[in-house]
């Protein structure tokens, strides 16, 4: 078991993939986080992101560790993953985005969140989804996290709860919170293609854009098609 028994005051383990809205929340509610965790499943683009997750938390002296879902990527069917398709372009609105979405990702990972944090005498699991995210991906929307909520709640001893803060607002409006909070969003990673630079065409790095230049943030991401 994890020995994070000594984090006073503090009740929460968030579930941190170091894109924008997760590391946005990390700083949001750094005061009651014990421990952040990334996944390792196999997607095109965890090698880029995770690094980034390591670096908030350390800069914020919150725990943090990696958990390998190796089998996601060998039973899956996703184009996010390494053994997917090609990642297709174009907006989170275009029908061929669904290609994307991994079946139940936020359920299992929200499962694994929930056991560490009984395991540790922790109430609440959080996730960074958005409002943005309805469209295509169903383990984001209001209904399946007040039905998460439920079950966690129901499958625990402690009554373990789900908190996503963020659910009913635009990445814009978290990109405003970062702003505030003063978040250098150049330290995260969107691409969903994962090369060595964000591809500027991608679903996710097309919301990226958007967000940034509603908020009014410099983008100084570095794309690819430039």
């Amino acid at each position: 078991m994890l020995n994070i028994s000594d984090t006073t005051m503090k009740d929460t383990v968030l579930i941190l993939s170091g894109g924008m809205d997760s590391v946005t929340l990390l700083y949001d509610e750094q005061e009651r986080i014990a421990l952040a965790v990334s996944f390792d499943y196999g997607s095109k683009h965890n090698a880029r992101e995770i690094p980034f997750a390591q670096k908030h938390c350390q800069r914020l002296g919150i725990r943090h560790i990696v958990i390998p879902l190796s089998f996601m990527d060998q039973y899956f069917s996703s184009s996010l993953l390494q053994s997917g398709e090609e990642i297709p372009e174009g907006h989170y609105a275009d029908e061929n985005m669904r290609s994307t979405v991994v079946p139940f990702r936020n359920g299992i990972m929200l499962s694994v969140a929930v056991g560490i944090a009984e395991s540790n005498g922790l109430q609440y699991v959080m996730m960074a989804n958005h409002g943005g995210d309805h469209t295509i991906y169903p383990d984001c929307t209001p209904q399946f996290v007040s039905a998460f909520d439920a079950a966690a709640a129901a499958g625990t001893f402690v009554k373990v709860r789900l908190r996503a803060p963020y659910t009913n607002i635009t990445k814009g409006d978290i990109a405003r919170r970062g702003k505030l909070l003063g978040i250098d969003y150049a330290e995260t990673w969107s691409c969903y293609k994962g090369g060595e630079h964000h591809c500027g065409r991608c679903g996710t790095c097309v919301e990226r854009r958007e967000a940034l230049a509603e908020a009014g943030i410099e983008d100084t991401t570095v794309y690819s098609e430039e």
